[in-house]
């Protein structure tokens, strides 16, 4: 069943909602251009505003066939202009205003972020400062994305084509979207399908691989999709990453999709020649790789097979460098795919650095074929991100990807999306800055849509995701606060910019700065807190600005 509101909202009642709105905020933000208050001014809301639905666990932003809210501003263009773009537990979605550093020391407050001015501040709000150091640099960013799996193609096949081309433009256009670059594809089927999958199924003990000479029906469908999307968001320079889930059942020790198994060594080359039959087919398609990853969580079959009922292929780390070593990167690296990167790991942090220096054990030459580290996100809160610095300073030529993300997996979580939950939106926000705080260069998230349930899983695995849709009728979807977290990164940290030391001197505002390729600088910033607070920005190069920030809210300043 679809989700239930207060009130049935048919296409007509959301467009006539939305414009409504639209006409609210433009009044409100025309009328406060005109006042000026300390550093900055609130500017008019360009593109279309989020048409908010309240339910009892939150607020989504709902989008049918006619009406779906974008993400448009004008670049600052003059040194110290800035576009500040807010989203708030109280339910604002990408809220604008627009100001300028200034050098004076007395500068006054700003007006709270998405409500009228205030003449007076409220001593209950807290001071903070933030400080821009661009003279300390760390990694650069190679971009942000989700993952294309077989769920996401079927649900996207429920949906009314003028309502999916809306959310390809919402995740992947780089001027009324998020502006995403990456995409994570499974290589053969994953968990989220509609049934377990590989490629050369049958016949068994196929060395050859003979019945792998064209792309399942099920790729075909996803690369018609991801054309589309290309073409309605005119982004071609997405960069695709597979990763296999396992391999046929015959390839493996226990000749089942899950529970604990091994690749028989019979088959190492078989699997490596697989990679390449695949990268070769997607070629021959139109979609060419950027990279690939040595197979998904292969601690799963190891360790986590007695509560993992999908597919998975189990490796110790020896095994996988020796596999790597002797086959899987040299059959890359002498084939027309020598440039596709190869990620290893792609899995938990309790996993680094140790694994990589496991897979060395194995063979000498393992980790001297490996481009990145991939890593998933779902035990970070256990483990400390200091691990990823670890890794970054043994692997200093190695690219750091987070693969994979999502809420609702562990057994004392509500599985499947809340509608509406900040507190999962705050969950993003916070884990995907202690990321680029330590040494991360990508971040993927899993489904990029998923339907009321969080499927479908024919594991039963439902989880959370930032865009539900109602795969009951096709006619809506609903993007989740996660969205909004999601996006005051991605559309912000352009590919190329560089992270700079920021630091706040308060606990509950969390920040992270960038130097972009623009040479314009951008900060998203979290307000942890219950309360309001004053900020005062500093940055030698173009003075301060000072900010009221309401409680629970996240922001991206961007500004030349």
């Amino acid at each position: 069943m679809p989700p239930t509101s207060p009130t049935k909202t048919t296409a007509s009642t959301l467009n006539l909602v939305g414009a409504l709105q639209g006409l609210l905020r433009l009044a409100l933000f025309s009328t406060i251009t005109s006042v000026v208050i300390g550093s900055g001014y609130f500017d008019r809301v360009a593109g279309l505003p989020c048409a908010l639905r309240q339910y009892p666990t939150g607020s989504v932003c709902v989008c049918n066939v006619t009406y779906c809210d974008t993400l448009e501003f004008e670049d600052p263009s003059q040194p110290g202009e800035f576009v500040l773009v807010t989203s708030s537990k109280n339910g604002t979605r990408f809220g604008q205003s627009r100001g300028r550093f200034v050098r004076a020391d007395n500068v006054t407050f700003l007006p709270e972020v998405g409500l009228l001015p205030r003449l007076r501040v409220a001593r209950s709000t807290r001071p903070v400062s933030i400080e821009v150091n661009r003279e300390k640099k760390f990694q650069k960013i190679v971009g942000f994305g989700g993952a294309f799996t077989g769920a996401v193609s079927y649900n996207l096949g429920l949906l009314k084509p003028e309502l999916r081309k809306s959310m390809y433009r919402s995740y992947y256009s780089k001027k009324v979207g998020i502006g995403y670059n990456m995409m994570r594809i499974p290589i053969g089927g994953c968990d989220f399908d509609l049934k377990p999958w590989a490629y050369n199924e049958s016949p068994m003990d196929d060395k050859a691989l003979g019945n792998f000479t064209e792309l399942d029906i099920r790729d075909v469908v996803k690369i018609e999709q991801i054309k589309e999307l290309m073409e309605v968001t005119d982004n071609k320079d997405i960069k695709f990453m597979g990763a296999a889930w396992s391999p046929p059942r015959w390839m493996k020790s226990n000749g089942d999709w899950s529970g604990s198994s091994r690749l028989k060594p019979e088959y190492y080359q078989t699997w490596a020649d697989y990679h390449i039959k695949y990268l070769k087919l997607m070629k021959d398609a139109g979609m060419n790789y950027w990279a690939i990853s040595t197979g998904n969580e292969p601690m799963n079959a190891v360790i986590g097979f007695l509560f993992i009922r999908f597919m998975s292929l189990g490796w110790v780390a020896t095994n996988q460098g020796k596999w790597v070593a002797k086959n899987l990167g040299p059959a890359l690296r002498n084939s027309e795919f020598k440039d596709v990167k190869l990620f290893a790991g792609d899995d938990q942090r309790y996993t680094f650095p140790w694994w990589f220096s496991q897979m060395d054990q194995g063979h000498p030459d393992a980790t001297k074929y490996v481009d990145g580290l991939a890593v998933h996100w779902y035990w970070d809160g256990v483990t400390p991100p200091s691990l990823l610095d670890q890794a970054a300073h043994l692997y200093p030529d190695k690219l750091i990807f987070n693969t994979e993300a999502s809420l609702g997996d562990k057994p004392f979580q509500t599985h499947g999306p809340i509608l509406g939950s900040w507190d999962r939106a705050e969950s993003y926000i916070t884990y995907i800055m202690q990321d680029l705080q330590h040494s991360v260069h990508g971040w993927i998230d899993w489904n990029l849509l998923l339907n009321e349930i969080g499927g479908p899983n024919y594991a039963n695995n439902y989880v959370e995701t930032a865009v539900v849709i109602n795969g009951t009728t096709g006619n809506e979807v609903y993007k989740q606060p996660i969205f909004y977290g999601l996006g005051h990164f991605s559309r912000f940290i352009t590919e190329g910019s560089v992270r700079i030391e920021v630091t706040s001197d308060d606990s509950g505002m969390i920040v992270v700065g960038f130097q972009r390729p623009d040479n314009k600088t951008v900060l998203v910033f979290y307000n942890k807190k219950s309360s309001p607070c004053e900020l005062t920005i500093r940055d030698p190069e173009r003075g301060l600005t000072q900010l009221q920030i309401p409680a629970k809210s996240v922001h991206s300043i961007l500004y030349a």
